[in-house]
């Protein structure tokens, strides 16, 4: 994985490193692409490594809550 990190990469590298890894990125078969490339380019720009781009996009759907704040869909 070291030949990923940013030090070992240029900028053309990490675009393509994301372009393969991502298959479809015109986003032209339903516009869904979009926001998954956007959470790339940090990597791309040389500014941050891959695993932590996925974890700050991943950070959004994490929420502090305790399990008993949390109810099932069967309680009303």
């Amino acid at each position: 994985m070291n030949e990923y990190l940013i030090c070992n990469t240029t900028r053309e590298q990490r675009e393509k490193i994301v372009a393969e890894s991502l298959g479809n990125i015109d986003a032209t078969c339903d516009g869904c692409a979009g926001g998954i490339i956007d959470m790339y380019q940090p990597y791309i720009d040389g500014k941050m490594e891959l695993k932590d781009c996925t974890m700050a996009f991943n950070a959004r759907y994490v929420k502090d809550m305790d399990m008993e704040s949390k109810r099932s869909c069967m309680e009303y």
